[in-house]
């Protein structure tokens, strides 16, 4: 029987080609009662993900083990309870030491394939069902999760402003900005509320299908294996940087239907946060958000809302 390959370690999952898996992924797909035939690994992602049918399979390599119950749990606890439609689990568990989950397919296409074609009304329309859908989320009892990282948020939060200035050194961060991180870090993030966060809403973990009237209309939220309990702007990176980009009006539009009106202080605090979020990046989103000569100025650009 085909199995599944060891990547115990990054450098041998990275190392891994599809011909080295596809022999037991379509050995998993015939166990699970799926035909493997016509099943096609989706370019994106950083794990391997097929889609088979009405069915997708997810895999999580040793290395990655840690996320399979958080993906699990997260979408078992989610599922049929928010305005934007969530993956149903079809079944999870282990095979040659990978995990993985078998879920329902979501209709339509990732919203960044097709942002540029959205009319402005329509726009406006996705992000106040955006802002409903994440204050639904937000809003869900914590899942119990065995081993679910971080275990204590303040720690997270204070291990992450520790390390901010080397890992956006590493990241290729010019030494004029990390002169100015103290400054941009510099706020106060207290927020005693912990909610269930996604962590990653962007363009491509959200999907969209035109109605019958044309429109564009939300269709699924996908990815939850990063998903973390902390406080709640935190999610609001991922909605400023990797939805809107800089689109005040989808950005204030979103903020109001969550029911958080952005104050005088929110574009600051957002700043803060995504220089801490655990998939920061500076100089790569200074490359494709609007630019700006200041981490004020980027804060305002980035978070700044109409």
């Amino acid at each position: 029987m085909s199995k599944l390959p060891v990547a115990g370690s990054a450098e041998s999952f990275d190392a891994l080609d599809e011909g080295a898996l596809r022999p037991g992924v379509e050995a998993l797909l015939r166990d699970l009662g799926v035909d493997p035939a016509g099943a096609e690994r989706f370019a994106s992602g950083s794990l391997p993900v097929y889609g088979a049918g009405r069915l997708v399979l997810k895999l999580f390599p040793q290395v990655y083990r840690a996320e399979f119950p958080v993906e699990t749990g997260v979408l078992q606890a989610v599922h049929g309870r928010l305005p934007i439609a969530t993956p149903r689990v079809e079944a999870a568990g282990e095979r040659d030491g990978w995990a993985f989950v078998l879920m329902e397919r979501m209709p339509g296409v990732q919203l960044s394939a097709v942002w540029d074609r959205i009319a402005a009304g329509d726009r406006d329309r996705l992000a106040d069902d955006l802002g409903h859908a994440v204050a639904a989320l937000h809003a869900l009892p914590l899942p119990e999760i065995d081993g679910w990282w971080p275990a204590d948020w303040d720690e997270f939060v204070a291990a992450q402003r520790a390390g901010c200035a080397e890992r956006q050194r590493r990241r290729g961060l010019d030494q004029a900005w990390l002169e100015r991180l103290p400054e941009a870090l510099d706020v106060d993030l207290t927020d005693r509320r912990r909610v269930l966060l996604h962590t990653e809403i962007m363009r491509d973990h959200l999907l969209v299908a035109p109605g019958s009237d044309g429109r564009w209309r939300f269709s699924g939220l996908i990815d939850f294996e990063p998903a973390m309990r902390g406080a709640a702007e935190y999610e609001f990176v991922g909605v400023g940087c990797f939805v809107a980009e800089g689109d005040g009006r989808f950005l204030g539009r979103f903020l109001r239907a969550y029911g958080q009106p952005a104050d005088d202080g929110f574009p600051r605090r957002m700043m803060a946060w995504a220089l801490l979020h655990y998939f920061s990046n500076l100089p790569a989103w200074m490359k494709r958000l609007p630019a700006a000569a200041t981490f004020d100025e980027l804060a305002d650009r980035w978070f700044g809302v109409a």
